[in-house]
């Protein structure tokens, strides 16, 4: 039984997610207490009670404490099975942070996986379902047939919305099993384009918020001289919501690979009282702040690769080397036999 403990680094929700992964695809039973110790509502909350849930639907699990609010958990996994899941989280709590629970297992499934979730797309606290889908996702394709398909966005405080997700694994793995490609990504190259996704509920279309979204961060953009995309959508919503994702797309030659893909992004969330325009400027100010770091992985990429990196082997560079990152990576020594070497300095972490 592996123990851990829920207040490490900063004592948040990455801890019992990338925990139930890794117990998950290594049979290792696990114990967490004092559970999002560091967070001003402690305890666990809705979306981290479907990541359990999913998962003892998923591999027939045991587990003990799985209350709202609980500060301490046990589980026992079985043994991981293929098939459709649907899951709704109930609130607006983030599809995507839900995911971190469950991309794992499901590449070590013994077929193809797909997840109907309902929840929160655009959310605070949370990537983005469209980084998740056109930054995250492409680093993955490698291993397994992904799709991810946006049904219906979700915002704050009603969400429902509704994302499917496909995930089959390309070959049959193992923890044991060395023949499989790293995770080399250490050259940011040659800033080739960018492209992104400026969305808002259908009641703000009569005020362009996403039109306005998009023009702003085009304007700040502009400087960096290499083609802009930028995607305007609309829906209907349960509440009313806007976003901004943006994603530069790099390459170690003059045209961008998607077998290799080198994607950092950045986003930014609509709230009451700040304008389309500020949203957009802050999305594309984050870009070029990313961008400035001349890493191929942006901070918040670095914290979702490291645990295939422990899985994989290979090394990174990062634009920052987050607490959170650090917290990750002491969930993933306990479970994994890797030892991860991290250089502050020179922003790399690797696993042999």
């Amino acid at each position: 039984m592996i123990i851990l403990d829920g207040s490490h680094g900063e004592g948040g929700g990455q801890i019992i997610r990338t925990a139930l992964a890794l117990s998950t695809i290594t049979g290792k039973p696990f114990e967490i207490d004092n559970i999002r110790k560091g967070r001003c509502v402690s305890g666990l909350k809705h979306e981290h009670l479907s990541c359990i849930k999913a998962l003892q639907d998923m591999c027939d699990a045991k587990v003990e404490g799985a209350e709202l609010g609980s500060h301490k958990i046990s589980f026992v996994p079985g043994k991981i099975k293929k098939g459709t899941y649907s899951i709704d989280i109930g609130t607006a709590g983030s599809i995507t942070l839900l995911m971190q629970s469950l991309m794992i297992p499901s590449f070590f499934a013994n077929g193809k996986v797909r997840f109907r979730i309902k929840g929160g797309t655009d959310v605070k606290w949370s990537q983005p379902v469209d980084y998740f889908n056109h930054v995250f996702l492409p680093h993955l394709r490698k291993y397994a047939e992904i799709d991810s398909k946006i049904e219906k966005r979700g915002y704050y405080p009603k969400g429902g919305g509704m994302v499917d997700i496909s995930i089959k694994p390309k070959k049959d793995y193992s923890l044991n099993n060395k023949d499989i490609p790293k995770i080399e990504l250490i050259e940011q190259g040659k800033l080739i384009q960018i492209k992104g996704i400026s969305h808002a509920s259908i009641d703000l279309e009569k005020g362009q918020v996403a039109e306005r979204q998009a023009s702003s961060s085009k304007m700040m953009l502009a400087k960096l001289n290499v083609p802009i995309n930028i995607e305007k959508q609309y829906q209907e919503t349960l509440s009313t919501g806007s976003g901004i994702t943006l994603f530069a797309m790099f390459s170690l030659n003059d045209e961008f690979e998607y077998e290799k893909p080198i994607i950092i992004g950045s986003d930014s969330l609509g709230d009451r009282g700040k304008r389309a325009e500020e949203v957009g400027k802050e999305a594309a100010e984050r870009l070029m702040n990313e961008i400035g770091y001349l890493a191929p992985v942006d901070e918040y990429l670095a914290d979702n690769l490291v645990p295939f990196l422990g899985l994989f082997g290979g090394k990174i560079k990062a634009a920052k080397i987050s607490n959170h990152c650090v917290a990750n990576i002491y969930v993933i020594e306990k479970f994994l036999d890797k030892k991860f070497e991290i250089n502050n300095e020179q922003k790399t972490i690797s696993v042999e």
